[in-house]
């Protein structure tokens, strides 16, 4: 039994590698293409959407911290698989956008300028790698893991609670210089 539960997380483990390395590779290549394709005039509220989306995942990763300190294992399950799901409407939402509409330049001038890029490069990158902590955190807990779990999650929740946040402020930034 133990050679079977070692084989099916070697299995695991592979997959949330490869989902770690394609996921951003995809996402790049996709904002990569030049050609945007016509999807409609409703891909232009994405942004907006992806900022309401960002907020509520934030405060879902709050009540689960709030839920798992107050030992209520179930709540704090369902809070953070909410959470997960949302991330992936977020990706699929962010690729629509970026898929259809030309990225918006930032307008702002003087100090703000450099606050808004420090923000904008460290969530990016910090989204990048979040992606492997929380597909690693979301198997320990599935599988009872959870000596694992709680290890991962050190390095996960602060990372995906910072992406989460800094994704609102970065929309708040450039929101005025989307056009519609």
């Amino acid at each position: 039994m133990l050679t079977l539960q070692l084989e099916q997380s070697k299995k695991y483990n592979r997959l949330i590698n490869v989902l770690a390395i394609t996921i951003p590779v995809v996402v790049a290549v996709l904002l990569g293409i030049r050609q945007k394709v016509d999807l409609g005039h409703w891909t232009t509220y994405l942004p907006h959407i992806n900022a309401v989306i960002n907020s509520i995942t934030a405060f879902l990763l709050l009540v689960g911290l709030y839920f798992i300190k107050q030992k209520n294992v179930s709540a704090h399950r369902t809070t953070m698989l909410m959470a997960f799901i949302l991330g992936f409407v977020f990706l699929v939402s962010y690729v629509l956008y970026h898929l259809s509409n030309e990225s918006t330049p930032f307008g702002g001038q003087g100090v703000i300028r450099p606050i808004y890029y420090f923000l904008l490069i460290s969530h990016i990158v910090l989204s990048v790698v979040v992606v492997w902590f929380v597909l690693r955190a979301v198997y320990f807990a599935l599988s009872g893991q959870i000596t694992r779990h709680k290890a991962v999650v050190k390095w996960a929740y602060p990372i995906w609670l910072y992406v989460s946040i800094t994704g609102v402020i970065v929309y708040f930034m450039i929101a005025p210089y989307y056009q519609h």
